[in-house]
């Protein structure tokens, strides 16, 4: 629960992210219970009271940040354990290992990839359908106290990478009962949403009926959209139509749809998604392990350009191998610059919204969080700024974006609720924890037959 009143006093900067995108420095916040009261000068709010003060000297205090697609219930009970070149293999394994997964062990799966995202500032994430025993991974959501949303992700088209196939009657009445069940939970932290699992795997009769459950219940879609060369010459032969285009023709499309990656995208596309307001979440850190060539076959300056609302995620942390939301904020902010040879491309304060403030509007809640104003809910980082990587310490934004990490996060707010101190979670003992999960990774291994030894001698 969150304490009565929070103040966090006197910190060096506090990067608001409001209309103005004020820095206020020698900043003070106000909470009480779960939302933001006061945002101004540590000296105006000297005398507010509050039942507990957090000191931020030398801190800079921002917006939680928000990861819009990963997929947290299965990847660190068996990370690092694929070779970069597996190939088409990678993705039947992985849900090959999904499938096998107890209730147990996603349990404390989810548990440990929700430390590891608060620990590093992430307050904020959408997962997108990959986990099976909800009921199990409640506890988790409700113990960590993280800002969630959920689904099952589903499939009504055979296909080679091992996901279990539903009738499309199944697979509407799954994801409807999905979000009657979650949705608005957890002191409305939990949101349950519509997750198809892509357009190249489920017909286009669950697609549409996805959307239209997401716009009866008032809730959101997502799912993957990668536009492989195979799937484009497909969608252009089928339907005469690029992959967006084509969902925009099944009514799959506005400001409640999120397409996650959306590699391999043309301007035409880029101008489908800017006409009918679909919203995008790119995961830079993924995309660049995978060989992709992002910069390429994902718009990015472009869609900012055109207006499209845009987030950030990581995917999952056994194929970009880690889930720091950070880390993509820097892809993002680098990458661009270098493919196209123009330093002006995503600046850093543009990279800082995407991770905050856009990725916020990306989900559908950007009234809520997001941004450091009166009224918002207090999802909040306190970076430690008394540590190499931050000094010389002049321009907070560029300090944070291209050279701070997450190991800086000192204190993680989430609701009111303080789910990090002084760099440890609050919630759980994560040296207990790890260990749990390293063994339940190696029993889930052996019980599967699966198995990629180092190439490297362990000796």
């Amino acid at each position: 629960m969150p304490d009565a009143s929070l103040k966090i006093q006197g910190a060096r900067f506090v990067l608001t992210l409001d209309p103005q995108r004020r820095i206020i420095q020698d900043g003070t916040i106000i909470i009480e219970g779960q939302r933001i009261v006061q945002v101004g000068k540590a000296s105006e709010l000297a005398h507010a009271p509050a039942q507990r003060v957090i000191d931020a000297a030398e801190m800079v205090v921002t917006p939680g940040f928000v990861n819009g697609h990963l997929h947290a219930s299965y990847a660190h009970a068996t990370r690092g354990i694929f070779p970069d070149d597996l190939g088409p293999a990678y993705l039947s394994n992985v849900f090959r290992l999904q499938s096998a997964m107890t209730a147990e062990e996603e349990y404390y799966t989810s548990l440990l990839a929700i430390t590891e995202l608060l620990k590093y500032g992430t307050t904020c994430f959408l997962e997108p359908g990959s986990t099976k025993h909800l009921d199990a991974c409640l506890q988790a959501y409700r113990e960590s106290g993280c800002r969630i949303i959920v689904g099952l992700h589903m499939v009504d088209q055979p296909n080679a990478i091992g996901l279990p196939v539903s009738t499309t009657a199944q697979a509407i009445r799954a994801m409807e009962e999905t979000i009657q069940t979650y949705d608005h939970r957890l002191d409305d932290r939990l949101r349950a949403w519509a997750m198809p699992f892509s357009p190249a795997l489920v017909s286009p009769e669950l697609l549409a009926a996805a959307k239209r459950l997401a716009d009866r219940y008032g809730v959101g879609m997502t799912l993957h959209h990668i536009n492989t060369s195979q799937y484009v010459a497909h969608c252009l032969q089928q339907h005469g139509l690029r992959p967006t285009q084509y969902l925009e023709s099944l009514g799959v499309a506005g400001p409640n749809v999120v397409l996650a990656h959306c590699l391999g995208l043309d301007l035409s596309e880029v101008e489908c998604l800017a006409r009918n307001g679909t919203r995008v979440v790119m995961c830079p850190t993924a995309a660049l392990k995978g060989g992709t060539g992002m910069a390429r076959t994902a718009l990015l300056p472009e869609m900012l350009e055109r207006g499209v609302t845009v987030g950030l995620g990581t995917d999952a942390g056994n194929n970009s191998n880690l889930i720091e939301t950070m880390r993509s904020m820097y892809l993002a902010a680098v990458l661009y610059k270098d493919a196209r040879q123009d330093v002006s491309m995503v600046p850093a304060e543009t990279a800082l919204e995407l991770a905050t403030l856009k990725g916020a509007q990306a989900l559908g809640l950007g009234d809520i969080i997001g941004s450091i104003e009166a009224g918002k809910r207090a999802d909040l980082v306190l970076f430690d700024t008394r540590r190499a990587e931050w000094r010389t310490l002049f321009n907070p934004v560029n300090n944070l974006v291209y050279g701070a990490d997450g190991r800086s996060v000192h204190t993680v707010v989430v609701d009111g609720r303080v789910v990090v101190e002084d760099h440890r979670p609050t919630f759980v003992d994560e040296w207990t924890l790890i260990q749990k999960v390293q063994a339940l990774g190696e029993g889930l291994l052996a019980r599967t037959g699966i198995s990629y030894p180092s190439r490297w001698p362990v000796v």
